[in-house]
């Protein structure tokens, strides 16, 4: 059995970690993750630090490409009977894997194999995306985010603004006076699907709008869209109003320029986008410019609630061994150290994802020095109040299929196809057909 073990090691091509006589004593656990790029160095360095610091274990840490192929690939695994321990699983994907009973529960795994973790560390806008109804953490979260609002302050200088607009009155005006101002982009956005995140999600929340019934899912599989009846209504009508009127401008890597791009070259002078991409933009920006992140506008009146943390989160997968087990805790338990996360947070803009490791990050004066001053603010729209029914996430099933539905509407209102109404309608209608078809997968199931 371990003769066959290292040869599926092997054959994924990480037998250079297995070098020496005292790496075969190791106990050997996977982890597959959906990072790629740069991320995926920094992930392979985390892997590294954990193995480096201890002689019992040996995490083989493998990129699969993509979050989804991560998923997709780890079930392909299960049904061949050689899963890895541990992956990496996007958000949306959560409940996905809750209903799957494949796992083992983050906090029974820690408190089974001697850890003792404060649960109660975790930033509440993060754990309750990740908790189940009584509050258990069933994964632990990894690389998260929120959307941030990036704004050019030569730009503003020129229109008398020395503060990022606070609310969507303001950035009306805001871009407006920017045109005027002979910018030609004042704003981008990306309309595809996976901007659903920001445009869509993120509104909501700090707005405290639903996106679906039952508390956006999290009180049952019979939970339907709504958005066609709450305030991103007005949002759409808005975007598309400034649209038409050469305020924004749609970029992506598909027209040739996405808008993280677009923004750290000048072309254009507000986005919003992941604190995710902070170190993005500080490497690639235009030389001298002058740049900023605040929290995302809301509409004037509006009691700011917190922000939707993005990202993904670690689960264990069952039929695994003992020791196996041993290993993957121990490996958690690594990634949750404080210090990890000042390691992680320094090399990829991801924010900490407990309370102790943002302050730690603090007393080390993280934020106090270019280039990551300004990253802090993530925490600040994370944290902007206690999460409520509302804004503790979203938990639908296949919701991937939802944002596809999403971009394909949001590209038919902006191509004067669909009315901004009727296209909202169609993305309601077409994606409760899709909500309805994940629950009659889950007959008389009902949430942990």
């Amino acid at each position: 059995m371990q003769a066959k073990l290292l040869s599926v090691i092997s054959a994924l091509a990480i037998g250079s970690l297995l070098a020496g006589p005292a790496a075969a004593d190791k106990v050997k656990i996977d982890f597959w993750y959906g990072n790629s790029g740069d991320i995926s160095k920094r992930v392979q360095e985390v892997c590294q630090h954990f193995n480096d610091s201890q002689k019992d274990f040996e995490v083989a840490c493998t990129s699969q490409g993509t979050y989804y192929a991560a998923v997709q690939n780890t079930i392909a695994a299960f049904r061949g009977g050689k899963p890895p321990t541990i992956v990496q699983v996007f958000d949306v994907g959560t409940l996905d894997l809750m209903l799957s009973d494949a796992y083992y529960p983050a906090y029974k795994l820690m408190a089974d194999y001697g850890y003792t973790i404060d649960w109660g560390n975790y930033l509440p806008g993060i754990a309750t995306y990740y908790a189940s109804s009584k509050g258990q953490m069933f994964s632990f979260p990894f690389n998260s985010s929120t959307a941030l609002l990036y704004w050019n302050k030569d730009a503003f200088a020129k229109i008398g603004k020395t503060e990022a607009p606070k609310t969507w009155e303001d950035v009306g005006a805001d871009l407006k006076a920017l045109k005027d101002a002979g910018y030609d982009c004042p704003m981008a956005i990306n309309i595809s699907g996976n901007e659903s995140w920001q445009l869509m999600e993120q509104f909501s929340a700090i707005h405290n709008q639903p996106i679906a019934t039952k508390n956006n899912g999290y009180d049952g599989l019979d939970a339907r869209l709504e958005m066609n009846k709450t305030r991103f209504v007005q949002y759409v009508t808005d975007l598309k109003k400034w649209y038409d009127e050469g305020l924004i401008k749609i970029k992506s890597k598909d027209l040739g320029q996405d808008m993280v791009q677009a923004f750290a070259t000048g072309t254009c002078q507000v986005i919003m986008t992941s604190v995710g991409d902070h170190g993005t933009v500080g490497k690639t920006q235009k030389e001298g410019m002058n740049w900023d992140v605040a929290e995302l506008p809301v509409y004037a009146g509006t009691e700011r609630k917190n922000s939707l943390v993005g990202g993904a989160s670690l689960w264990v997968l069952s039929g695994k061994s003992d020791a196996e087990y041993k290993g993957a805790a121990a490996f958690l338990n690594f990634i949750h150290d404080p210090k990890t996360a000042l390691f992680w947070s320094t090399n990829t803009g991801y924010i900490p994802v407990t309370k102790s490791g943002f302050e730690y990050m603090k007393s080390t004066g993280f934020y106090d020095k270019a280039p990551y001053k300004g990253r802090e603010v993530a925490i600040a729209s994370l944290t902007a109040s206690e999460p409520t029914d509302i804004t503790r996430g979203i938990r639908l099933g296949n919701f991937t299929q939802i944002r596809a539905e999403f971009g394909t509407q949001m590209q038919a209102i902006f191509a004067n196809k669909e009315s901004v109404q009727d296209g909202i309608d169609a993305l309601v209608k077409n994606g409760n057909a899709i909500l309805e078809r994940f629950q009659q997968t889950y007959p008389n199931k009902t949430l942990p």
